[in-house]
């Protein structure tokens, strides 16, 4: 009998989970295609882009983690549609790599995962850097770091302090543990490095449309985080909206409808995400629903409507529920863990004839850190603020990392990061620089 072809897009949480699953069945041939040749873990990209992390410490590569497993195959390429009559997925060459012929599949697993979006400006884009990715990441710890030395070197006190004024625009969770590690390496590690400039004068704004921060935490924690970005010598400004962004600076509009120009070098997206493209083309086959931010909405078992072999997971999609409306679930890794090995276990439940029931999500609980020694915990049974929900999140990311030296790296660096307030990770480097000239 013919092994059962499953091809999985995308090597995010969702679709390794889904990988992990299925490579312990028998009689199962597995293809991971992602355009990069590496698992990025993203929750800590903003790590990277502020020199507390490297790269290589948040990234594992995709045939390392499936060299011992037989019945895996990694295949480098950027997925450009699908057949779903003739059960394939076409591919296009990405980094020189050549594309190879379309994929044959009898189960097919989409897990495209999302982007930032900006609303409609995607001009933005080239100013207002994002950190989703790693390539964006490094560009933007270019950004920063040359802020500061541009600032050394700058006689003009109106753009040294545009210099020193750092926007990030968007305060959930990304938002602003961005804002407070940009605060702690101007406070904590930069003083004393120059010689013209003090760096704890830098001006670090976070500017969100809503009226409070960490709007999908309870009020209780979200105000707690908000007194402790205070401490950290910065208030944000709720109820904000940008409506402008260029080189030279963000146009801020108030409540009342009033505008500020605020000048400013660096400017730092994580205000919201759409879904991938991956998702508009399968609702388009399939003559599915999307949603606003592009999510592809799926059935209760995660299939595709029509198609009970494709199957959709991650920020990429909402699922309906019991009523047959559309729910959105959190873009977070839990819900796309989740679902991989829910979409894993329903191809394997196939296989063997079993019976499989709809997908629900348990919800963990949510996480973010503000900085050193502070935090916010929103758990099943408890909520906690400051230091002991500071040592949870070190340990759920400490544990969630792939691959054991990555974790131990990691440890090392927060632990010296901790006794000595510095970041071992400030390069500059010619790829990143160069990104920055681009933008400019």
């Amino acid at each position: 009998m013919p092994a059962h072809r499953v091809v999985v897009v995308g090597g995010g949480f969702g679709g390794l989970q889904a990988v992990e699953r299925l490579r312990r069945e028998d009689g199962v041939e597995i293809t991971l295609v992602d355009r990069r040749n590496f698992h990025l873990f993203q929750p800590l990209t903003y790590q990277v882009a502020t020199g507390a992390l490297s790269p290589g410490e948040i990234a594992y590569p995709l045939r390392a983690l499936f060299k011992g497993a037989r019945n895996v195959r990694v295949v480098m390429g950027e997925v450009t549609g699908f057949d779903l009559e003739r059960r394939e997925v076409r591919l296009a060459p990405v980094e020189g790599v050549p594309a190879p012929p379309p994929l044959p599949y009898d189960s097919l697993i989409v897990a495209g995962g999302s982007q930032y979006a900006y609303f409609g400006h995607d001009e933005w884009s080239h100013v207002a850097r994002e950190v989703k990715s790693l390539e964006s990441a490094l560009a933007v710890r270019a950004r920063i770091l040359t802020a500061f030395e541009a600032a050394e070197l700058e006689r003009d006190p109106q753009v040294r302090d545009a210099e020193l004024t750092f926007v990030v625009v968007g305060a959930g969770p990304t938002g602003v543990e961005m804002a407070g590690q940009i605060a702690e390496m101007a406070h904590d590690t930069l003083p004393g490095d120059f010689r013209a400039i003090d760096s704890r004068e830098a001006r670090i704004l976070l500017v969100e449309v809503a009226d409070r921060v960490l709007t999908t935490f309870p009020p209780r924690l979200s105000a707690k985080a908000a007194r402790s970005l205070q401490r950290l010598g910065f208030t944000p400004l709720l109820g904000r909206t940008v409506v402008g962004i260029d080189p030279e600076g963000v146009t801020i509009q108030a409540p009342d409808g009033t505008t500020e120009r605020v000048p400013s070098r660096t400017v730092i997206w994580a205000a919201g995400v759409r879904a991938s493209k991956l998702g508009a083309t399968l609702a388009e086959l399939a003559g599915a629903e999307v949603d606003r931010a592009g999510r592809l909405t799926v059935e209760r078992d995660l299939t595709l409507a029509g198609h009970h072999d494709v199957m959709a997971i991650g920020d990429m999609v909402r699922v309906r529920d019991a009523r047959g409306e559309g729910v959105e679930l959190p873009g977070v890794a839990p819900v796309a863990i989740q679902q991989g090995r829910y979409a894993a276990g329903l191809v394997a439940d196939r296989l063997h004839g079993r019976e499989t029931p709809p997908f629900r999500y348990h919800d963990k609980g949510n996480l973010a850190t503000i900085g050193r020694g502070r935090a916010v915990a929103d758990l099943p049974r408890v909520r906690l603020s400051g230091l002991p929900a500071w040592a949870i999140w070190l340990g759920v990311h400490l544990w969630s990392l792939i691959g054991f030296q990555n974790r131990l790296l990691v440890l090392i660096r927060w632990l010296v990061s901790f006794v000595t307030h510095g970041r071992g990770a400030r390069l500059i480097t010619r790829a990143s620089a160069e990104a920055v000239v681009q933008e400019d």
